[in-house]
């Protein structure tokens, strides 16, 4: 399901699918769209690959491909910033892994959102789950 709404200078659109693999492209594709509507395409390939990096660490955290839960992805543009923010179920935390070797083959996920976002975090909506997001700068 996906919902937009565009209330001043603020936009919100909110995708909500399936937990598995096809998730990751899925966030990936909203992502763009989503920015390409809202004439954001400067900002579209960080977007994307942060969106790209969450949404693969919300599918692990919630058990991969079991296709019984939901992540959700949600991009807020308010005034000169974008949000990207990604909801799972998962009971994990969001951490940067500490050390990072050139031959790993993962863990480099909140490394790379890190680098891309002025700012990014995660907290534990009354809900349930959690939420990762990532603040990106808007020219």
């Amino acid at each position: 399901m996906i919902t937009t709404s565009a209330p001043g200078d603020l936009r919100v659109s909110t995708l909500h699918m399936t937990s598995g693999p096809p998730a990751v492209g899925l966030a990936r594709e909203f992502v763009r769209r989503t920015l390409r509507h809202w004439q954001l395409v400067d900002v579209l390939d960080s977007a994307e690959l942060v969106v790209s990096e969450l949404a693969t660490n919300a599918v692990k955290s919630t058990g991969g491909d079991s296709g019984q839960h939901v992540v959700g992805v949600q991009l807020r543009l308010v005034e000169a910033r974008l949000y990207v923010e990604v909801w799972d179920s998962g009971e994990g935390s969001a951490v940067v892994a500490p050390e990072q070797s050139l031959d790993a083959e993962g863990g480099r996920g909140l490394f790379l959102v890190a680098a891309l976002c002025e700012r990014w975090d995660s907290y534990r909506p009354t809900a349930g789950g959690k939420v990762v997001w990532g603040r990106l700068p808007v020219a």
